[in-house]
């Protein structure tokens, strides 16, 4: 699985009319607790659907795509932050050291 850089608004507005399943993982590249989170998501991420789309959002670099996203998500703003979309709509959120590749697979297959 490979990350897919989220750069841009339009990105975002393909995410939210897309069919199925997208995850987006907000990232700061100065926070270690960020770090930390993206290793274990990282280490984890092969229990996820192969298929899965799974966008990387630096945010010191695009704070403008962070704020879109809690608006069109309507998701509070968090650092680190994992959001599992579904036919765009966010179905599951988690931050910090609650992020887990595993946990939303699980919620990937309760919500099929």
């Amino acid at each position: 699985m490979n990350w897919i850089s989220l750069e841009s608004i339009e990105q975002l507005n393909e995410i939210k009319s897309a069919a199925g399943f997208s995850i987006i993982f907000k990232h700061s590249t100065r926070c270690s607790i960020s770090f930390m989170a993206k290793k274990k998501f990282e280490f984890e991420w092969d229990s996820l659907p192969e298929e899965t789309p799974v966008y990387f959002l630096d945010l010191l670099n695009h704070r403008n795509i962070s704020n879109s996203i809690a608006d069109i998500f309507q998701v509070p703003h968090e650092s680190p932050q994992l959001l599992l979309i579904k036919d765009g709509e966010c179905i599951f959120e988690s931050s910090h050291g609650e992020i887990s590749a595993e946990e939303a697979a699980e919620q990937m297959t309760v919500n099929s």
